[in-house]
């Protein structure tokens, strides 16, 4: 499989849009780079790109850290995204630590990294997501094995206790994983670079880095020419339902009231990724939208005693049914729009997952299950990225699990 790493210039690194979102975020122009993103993909996975793509690997760390030499004062500094605030936090020592963040959990893995990270040599400034610091390596017997693990947030990351990989990661003092990098002559103006290479960092006993990109160990993650033309078939699928959701993708890029009926649709799908139900049935889904919907604004309505509260509520209600009845037709091409890039999106993940190197579990109360890695991110020729996540696999679990660290 050919490593593509060529990336280009994107905003602040702060947060990334699930693919299938892109329609509901973007509409029409969303739902056509969802499916080109997915082109592209399927391109690569043959072997035979023709536009660039590159894919990373969502390692579920936390928190997220940035560190390196602030282009200002030249001054070595680490943060979290505090420091694009407009008061920005910048912790250049362990006083700035104790003053901007306390003295939590938080402040403790800052306060390590700014005593290791020094030694690396980051050119500029670079993020990443912080996997450990050495209090948070434990040992499990995994089907007869020890284990040395790590569960930064949601997934616990495993690795067999008496490999090479294990006695670094011992060693070490603590762990990150980047994934970004920044340039730029004044913080207020950094611009945001997708991809690290770890390589071009020192080596230090004290940190176990690596970076995010997707390496294929196994030799096996690739689209034989049958999957290709089953994948092909869904992305034909969805353009053609794209087409037929034109109208009302035109209302959801238009309509900028947070309680109006089409920007109340990402919120309303987004509850099925919380209460664990996959999105199949698009006549079902529909219906229940319409039931969602009445049933938000009537809570409204109710929350308020004035006359006039009432009123503006009831008008908002009425005016998003009748919305719902004028569009439900092309309302159904939209979430059927929205299901199909889900089920593409699936396929490529399925595929990128095979390349695994370390184990990835839950934590359950009955042990351990095996899990996927969080997910992956794709970044297209012009610096645009998605993620790639199994958002019934992972989203939940972030939704739900209970977090180890304060």
């Amino acid at each position: 499989m050919k490593n593509l790493s060529t990336f280009l210039t994107e905003d602040k690194n702060t947060h990334l849009e699930h693919l299938e979102d892109d329609i509901l975020n973007n509409g029409m122009a969303g739902g056509q780079n969802a499916i080109n993103f997915l082109s592209s993909l399927s391109d690569m996975l043959q072997g035979s790109s023709k536009r660039r793509m590159n894919v990373t690997v969502k390692w579920d760390g936390k928190p997220a850290i940035f560190a390196g030499t602030n282009p200002e004062n030249g001054k070595f500094f680490v943060g979290g995204k505090h420091i694009f605030n407009k008061t920005p936090k910048i912790n250049y020592t362990v006083a700035d630590i104790k003053k901007n963040h306390g003295t939590g959990g938080l402040a403790h893995k800052l306060t390590v990294a700014l005593k290791t990270f020094p030694a690396l040599g980051i050119p500029g400034i670079w993020q990443g997501d912080l996997l450990y610091t050495d209090e948070d390596l434990g040992r499990e017997t995994m089907d007869g094995e020890k284990m040395l693990v790590f569960t930064p947030n949601t997934i616990t990351y495993a690795i067999p206790d008496h490999s090479i990989l294990a006695a670094k990661i011992k060693r070490s003092k603590i762990g990150v994983v980047w994934h970004t990098t920044y340039s730029g002559k004044t913080m207020a103006d950094l611009s945001a670079k997708f991809g690290a290479n770890a390589k071009k960092l020192n080596n230090t006993r004290a940190v176990w880095s690596t970076d995010a990109t997707f390496k294929d160990t196994s030799g096996n993650v690739t689209f034989t020419a049958a999957e290709a033309a089953q994948f092909q078939k869904i992305l034909n699928m969805a353009g053609g339902s794209l087409k037929k959701a034109s109208s009302y993708l035109r209302i959801i890029t238009q309509d900028k009231n947070e309680w109006a009926l089409s920007t109340r649709l990402k919120t309303f799908l987004n509850s099925y990724i919380r209460g664990g139900e996959k999105i199949t049935d698009t006549k079902k889904v529909v219906a229940r939208f319409e039931t969602y919907y009445a049933d938000v604004l009537q809570k409204k309505i109710d929350s308020v005693k004035s006359p006039a509260g009432k009123k503006k509520w009831k008008l908002q209600k009425e005016a998003g049914m009748k919305e719902y009845q004028k569009n439900k037709n092309a309302l159904y091409f939209v979430i059927a729009t929205y299901i199909t890039l889900q089920t593409a999106k699936t396929v490529v993940i399925r595929k990128l997952e095979r390349a695994k190197s370390i184990g990835t579990f839950l934590r359950t109360p009955n042990g351990f299950k095996v899990t996927a890695p969080e997910g992956f991110v794709a970044i297209d020729h012009v610096g645009k990225a998605l993620k790639l996540v199994d958002r019934m696999e992972f989203s939940r679990a972030n939704f739900t699990a209970d977090k180890n660290w304060t």
